[in-house]
């Protein structure tokens, strides 16, 4: 008798722990039940995946939505719609809202909001501060959290922790992987004088390469000492590359499409306020140098750090204007276009945009394509061609940073747990966001 299942996703190629090659991936309860030959099957749906290639659901671990407290810039809905037509079929979500998310309370109101509302699915980080270091271990533990994250040099929002005693309190409490915006508040505190008004390009003066060297070894020699796992995010600089090699068993490493792809002067000369981010996009020696850990395997995972702002907002002279980018709808076919020129394989990109996620924050099931996992699929045209517009984004902020660049390879469908969530640049399945599941709390 011929298997049945809810869904077939028939005739493409797929690209998973096996390697590379054709086949059909069978679900069934939301659940990958077969890969294989399933020509003699059945379902209650099917997606003809021809000429198309099918990835692991992109996991984006790191993006900023803004609700609470500033839905003019993002909230839950237009940050995951976002996310679900740029492929991504699971996101996790930053503490630096209004109010902040340090306690139980705040990551149960993000958790309600996102029920109904979001696209994708979603886990939520605990933001690490003096106050609550002390409740941390409890805290990382509650069902929807992905971790504590810690703001080690100020950015947007007020979550700061700039002290090594904070970071080794914080640090002491806690169990899982941390993640670090790591920057030295007090050399950015320093050279903020170097700031030159309307000029970006002095972005990076202020916030230099030292300034992130600094706070990385600080934070690397507290971790070491403790044997606690950190993870530093939106690496940007050759030196944390070189340096975090060798402290791979106790630190992992994200670096963003944006610092893989732009580069000073230039990138400020040509979009001045929309080249602006924390840390800062650096030269293409430092790009180089992101580059070389992604060869070597010292870069761990590609996280968008989307961050939206207004155009209006942007448009403020320097250092007026905020610093952040959206890029939650690029990531993919941004790092596709690398792939496409030969910066990195296909299956080094499936490595950090799901295995990489999986392995660092123990995602319960989630990460894989393989079977038992969830249904979370990627598909994307590797011959499609589109040039990034404005108009395409679905941030509420409505710009992106790659305008006038051509994409190689396109996001056609993201698939989770077996429901087509988008397809062919359309939501067609709203609100089915879920919370994530992490291996280390199951039990809740």
């Amino acid at each position: 008798m011929a298997e049945t299942f809810d869904l077939i996703v028939s005739g493409g190629e797929v690209v998973n722990h096996a390697g590379r090659g054709a086949a059909d991936i069978g679900v069934r309860g939301g659940k990958i039940a077969a890969i294989g030959d399933l020509s003699q099957a059945s379902a209650g749906e099917t997606f003809d995946a021809k000429g198309l290639t099918i990835l692991p659901g992109v996991i984006d671990t790191q993006v900023h939505f803004r609700e609470p407290g500033m839905e003019w810039k993002e909230d839950l809905e237009s940050g995951s719609r976002a996310a679900v037509l740029g492929g991504v079929v699971a996101v996790f979500e930053m503490p630096n809202t209004e109010p902040t998310t340090t306690d139980a309370d705040a990551l149960a109101d993000k958790l309600s909001r996102a029920k109904g509302r979001m696209h994708c699915d979603h886990a939520f980080y605990m933001g690490g501060t003096h106050e609550n270091a002390r409740f941390l271990g409890e805290l990382e533990r509650l069902p929807g959290c992905c971790g504590v994250k810690v703001f080690m040099g100020a950015s947007t929002g007020s979550l700061l922790v700039q002290d090594d005693e904070g970071i080794e309190q914080i640090l002491r409490h806690i169990n899982r992987r941390a993640a670090f915006h790591s920057e030295d508040e007090y050399r950015l505190a320093d050279r903020r004088p170097l700031a030159r008004t309307g000029d970006w390009t002095s972005h990076p003066e202020v916030r230099d390469a030292q300034s992130a060297i600094q706070s990385t070894e600080r934070l690397v020699r507290i971790a070491r000492a403790l044997g606690k796992r950190i993870h530093v995010l939106h690496v940007t600089t050759r030196d944390e590359i070189e340096y975090l090699a060798a402290h791979k068993d106790i630190a992992s490493v994200e670096v963003t499409p944006q610092h893989l792809t732009l580069a000073g002067p230039e990138a400020y000369e040509r979009l001045k306020g929309y080249a602006q981010m924390n840390p800062p996009i650096r030269t293409a020696e430092h790009r180089a140098g992101l580059w070389a850990g992604v060869a070597s395997g010292v870069a761990d995972v590609i996280g968008s750090d989307h961050a939206p702002h207004t155009q209006e907002e942007k448009a403020r002279p320097y250092p007026a204007s905020p610093s952040g980018m959206p890029g939650v709808q690029t990531l993919l076919p941004v790092m596709l276009t690398h792939v496409a020129e030969g910066r990195l394989t296909l299956e080094r990109l499936v490595d950090m945009t799901s295995h990489g996620a999986n392995r660092l924050f123990g995602l319960a099931d989630k990460g894989r394509l393989a079977k038992g996992y969830d249904a979370d699929l990627t598909i994307v045209d590797l011959k499609a061609r589109r040039t990034f517009a404005h108009d395409q984004m679905a941030s509420r902020v409505a710009w992106t940073p790659f305008v006038g660049m051509e994409a190689k390879g396109w996001p056609m469908a993201t698939i989770i747990r077996g429901a087509v969530v988008m397809r062919d640049d359309e939501v067609i399945a709203p609100h089915r966001g879920e919370p994530v599941r992490f291996a280390e709390t199951l039990a809740g």
